[in-house]
């Protein structure tokens, strides 16, 4: 399938610069191609900056960088209005939002004012200024990092933020003979070197392909009752919003087409559980670690029935 060679293209280029598994960059692929925004959590040093710069190459795209700090301001991010004398006319000075990746390095070290910011700009592809809309460019991805281990003066994200970002996504160590080369100083390819595989309008006819790739009715019902034991759980404060599931069955059409197939499986609704509703959880004990979401979402996926494999192709 065409969609799936692409897929491959683009993984093979990110690869080649980004030390990451190949499964999570399946993942970040598919979460771009969906619309979605990502949250990589890790430690520094793991190349989630290298990755998503990566991303914007190989899409044909711009990338933007914006380190988060106390006093970072929301028209650090956004943009301006400026009183042009000469002109006697206030002119808008975009800000890095303009951009198809935005990376928002260490997001939980800017304020809860600054991090609202970013919530329109998710949500509706626009920042609005002194009254204006300005749309920003499409395809438009934030890739956010965090670190989990360092929370000293850090202001942890809120639910209605964490629920704009459609997957939470740790990095990893990179295999032995990645670090290996990296130790030896071997040399390691820049994402600015890296061709463009497809471009924006051919970003948007995968979309199109993924609303035709098939999606049964028995694979509805399951990630339903999936959705419904998260929100019955002893443990959980609350479950999935509608939102989520909603996410979810975008993100597995697009998944299917990575793998070259126009049905969805109820394996690629576990393989994408994880990723996408594991941030969304609100346990009794507050935020869920990553750790905390894949042992309730082992929990959940261990108690509710999978369908038949002849059910699923509808």
């Amino acid at each position: 399938m065409l969609a799936a060679d692409t897929f491959a293209r683009m993984a093979a280029g990110v690869g080649t610069v980004a030390r990451c598994a190949p499964a999570t960059v399946r993942l970040i692929l598919t979460a771009f191609a969906t619309g979605g925004h990502v949250l990589l959590e890790d430690l520094p040093g793991m190349g989630k900056t290298t990755l998503a710069r990566a991303l914007a190459a190989v899409t044909g795209g711009t990338a933007r960088r914006v380190q988060c700090t106390p006093d970072l301001l929301p028209s650090d991010i956004t943009g301006v209005t400026i009183f042009n004398e000469r002109t006697r006319e206030f002119e808008f000075h975009p800000g890095p939002a303009f951009t198809n990746v935005l990376i928002v390095d260490e997001i939980n070290r800017t304020s809860p004012k600054t991090q609202s910011a970013l919530l329109e700009v998710m949500q509706e592809r626009q920042v609005t200024v002194d009254g204006t809309a300005h749309p920003v460019p499409r395809p438009f991805l934030v890739v956010a990092t965090q670190n989990p281990v360092d929370l000293e003066g850090t202001f942890p994200l809120p639910e209605a933020q964490l629920d704009r970002f459609l997957m939470r996504l740790p990095l990893g160590y990179p295999g032995e003979e990645a670090e290996l080369s990296l130790m030896r100083g071997s040399a390691v390819g820049s994402p600015e070197d890296l061709a463009a595989v497809l471009d924006s309008a051919e970003m948007a006819r995968l979309s199109d392909v993924a609303e035709r790739v098939i999606f049964a009715e028995p694979v509805y019902q399951y990630v339903l009752r999936l959705a419904q034991r998260t929100r019955g759980h002893a443990r959980l404060r609350a479950g999935v919003s509608m939102r989520a599931s909603i996410a979810l069955c975008q993100a597995a059409r697009m998944y299917a087409l990575t793998d070259g197939r126009v049905y969805v499986t109820p394996e690629d609704i576990k393989a994408l559980a994880g990723p996408v509703w594991g941030h969304r959880l609100v346990p009794l004990s507050g935020a869920a670690t990553a750790e905390e979401s894949a042992v309730l979402l082992d929990e959940v996926l261990a108690e509710v029935p999978v369908p038949v494999p002849h059910e699923n192709r509808g």
